[in-house]
């Protein structure tokens, strides 16, 4: 039986690049759908159900920063990466706030492609195919909605709280550093708080289990699953 190839909709206007990316990708077992303006892009993430998303960023008609936030408003999970030459923080914080999964500053390796990309179908729980997680016997987080329920009833939490939940969950069993903690954490304009971070595990360690986060002396936390 073959194995189920991984969709991406790929969104390119460098046609040497986007051909180049085409066949790289082909030959690594993706099925891949090739786009070179927005509108265009939109309009089929809205008629066929795809794995991956993979947007450069300065295209014509609807670039990508607008794109995938236009899919997000309307609950397309897909996950997506960002291909862009713009390097500026505020232009990372954009991509981010857009929806995305990750960020690939080009010029890249093709390589750094694939890793990031296997990585990223490896979570693919995390988005739309999963419901729920399930913690406990009476413990279950729901990635779409981002609430913790527990007994039937959802657990109050700070949304930093929730959203360093969300990153344990992506990253089961993964060292998190407390840089990477941080810098998903608190925004760009906001100092970081190791007082902070602190009490939001503390209050994590109450309702999932104090050994279900491990903390890594000198280096950060590792969310241990069951």
């Amino acid at each position: 039986m073959n194995e189920k190839k991984s969709k991406i909709l790929l969104l390119e206007d460098d046609l040497l690049l986007c051909e180049t990316l085409e066949d790289f990708l082909t030959s690594e077992n993706f099925d891949v759908d090739v786009v070179h303006d927005g509108e265009v892009a939109l309009e089929l993430a809205y008629e066929k159900s795809y794995d991956l998303f993979l947007f450069d960023v300065k295209v014509p008609s609807m670039n990508g920063f607008d794109l995938l936030y236009e899919l997000r408003s309307k609950s397309v999970t897909t996950p997506a990466i960002f291909m862009t030459s713009l390097n500026s923080v505020d232009n990372l914080s954009k991509g981010f706030e857009s929806g995305a999964d990750d960020y690939l500053r080009k010029p890249f390796e093709l390589k750094e492609l694939l890793v990031r990309a296997q990585n990223i179908l490896k979570r693919e729980f995390f988005h739309a195919k999963v419901q729920t997680i399930d913690l406990d016997e009476n413990l279950i987080y729901e990635p779409l909605n981002n609430r913790l329920i527990k007994d039937g009833t959802e657990v109050t939490l700070r949304s930093k709280e929730l959203k360093l939940l969300s990153i344990f969950l992506k990253h089961q069993n993964e060292l998190q550093s407390h840089n990477a903690i941080y810098d998903a954490l608190w925004d760009y304009e906001e100092t970081p708080s190791e007082t902070s971070l602190r009490t939001y595990i503390k209050n994590l360690r109450k309702i999932i289990g104090k050994d279900r986060i491990a903390s890594i002396k000198g280096y950060g936390y590792k969310f241990v699953s069951l």
